[in-house]
């Protein structure tokens, strides 16, 4: 065996190692392109932007179902995106690393809980929610402060529901 054949051959099994260990090849993959938003955490500029713009259709296919179910859903997938965040974290080897987007994705639908989906109120839920995730308005910034998955989807969590509250109340009174 070569110098070249052994070097190589030493990489391929601590990439088997290391494949092992986070529960294979696919699992990995799963967990990133969950966590990416199908990829959209990867875009240049305004990573989080893309993520939510990714929440919308996902929105709209919720927003069927009654409210009760709608809340469970959502509860369900912040828990799971809990998990895939922190799981992300350890792949990208990065806390709260900008290219996981799927707490974007989840705080959107908090941001529209009980809403309507209409073309304005869901344009109204996207800037209240990036507005609210943007500026941090306590207790987000605490939020990040936990550990793990927790951190990185806590605070989109708050940041949706403000935008909720703010959008829920425009609806009613400003009749958006």
């Amino acid at each position: 065996m070569t110098q070249i054949e052994l070097t190589l051959h030493l990489k391929d099994v601590n990439l088997t190692r290391n494949r092992a260990r986070r529960g294979g090849f696919l699992f990995e993959n799963i967990i990133k392109m969950t966590a990416t938003g199908l990829g959209s955490g990867y875009a240049p500029a305004a990573p989080g932007t893309a993520g939510t713009l990714v929440g919308i259709p996902l929105y709209l296919a919720l927003s069927s179902l009654p409210w009760p179910f709608y809340l469970v859903a959502i509860i369900i997938l912040a828990l799971l995106a809990v998990y895939v965040a922190g799981e992300a974290e350890k792949i990208f080897q990065e806390k709260d690393s900008q290219k996981i987007v799927i707490d974007e994705i989840v705080g959107l639908q908090f941001s529209m809980f009980l809403v309507s989906p209409t073309v304005p109120h869901v344009i109204a839920g996207f800037f209240l929610f990036r507005f609210f995730d943007i500026f941090k308005i306590f207790p987000a910034r605490k939020c990040e402060r936990l550990s793990g998955g927790a951190g990185v989807v806590a605070d989109d969590i708050v940041a949706g529901i403000y935008a909720n509250i703010v959008l829920l109340v425009s609806v009613e009174f400003l009749h958006l």
